[in-house]
């Protein structure tokens, strides 16, 4: 069963939904924007006071050598080796009072050299990105942004194209939309639902 809801209400609702939890994902295909959910969700939070980070993962991206190892558009390797996993939990939600907010950037595909960034005890750490559920990130709640396979190969550009199986087998295997704390149909990524049961 879906609920409407613009934006701004799936926002408050999920700050509600958080409750004290203080490391959240948000997973989502790109054309379901998973980034403006995460970023709006730290903008409301940061708007009422509090501490909130917006951590990417197309800025943990692992090195060419690794990402292209098995070639340039292969699906298994975007779903297994892209995002380098391992440092997002230890530099970012595994590691107390400080996170680092990137590590690697991917267009010179040198490391970021960034600094530290000191986190409160209170303080919330939003990840955003796609294929992250099941993968054992150290996080307290998962928000799942699901599209249908049609929509997602329809909103997929071209040249991204050779991905798309590899959402097809992270459905299949993981089937994030049944677990995830909140899901989110976004076969319109401006006119969101909730999924509820």
């Amino acid at each position: 069963m879906f609920k409407p809801i613009d934006l701004a209400s799936l926002v408050d609702y999920l700050a509600r939904e958080m409750g004290d939890r203080t490391r959240v994902a948000v997973d989502g295909a790109p054309p379901a924007r998973p980034e403006r959910v995460a970023q709006a969700l730290v903008d409301r939070l940061q708007s009422r006071g509090g501490f909130a980070i917006h951590i990417r993962t197309k800025d943990f991206l692992r090195p060419a050598s690794i990402r292209y190892e098995l070639g340039r558009e292969e699906p298994d390797s975007y779903y297994e080796r892209w995002v380098d996993l391992a440092a997002l939990n230890r530099e970012v939600l595994s590691k107390p009072g400080k996170v680092l907010p990137t590590l690697w950037n991917a267009d010179t595909d040198r490391a970021t050299r960034a600094g530290y960034v000191e986190v409160p005890p209170e303080g919330v750490i939003v990840v955003s990105g796609d294929l992250l559920l099941g993968a054992g990130l150290d996080v307290e709640m998962t928000v799942h942004l699901q599209m249908s396979g049609l929509i997602l190969s329809r909103r997929t550009p071209p040249e991204l194209a050779w991905t798309l199986p590899a959402y097809a087998r992270y459905a299949q295997e993981v089937d994030p939309g049944s677990f995830a704390d909140v899901v989110v149909r976004m076969n319109d990524p401006d006119h969101p639902a909730l999924v509820v049961s």
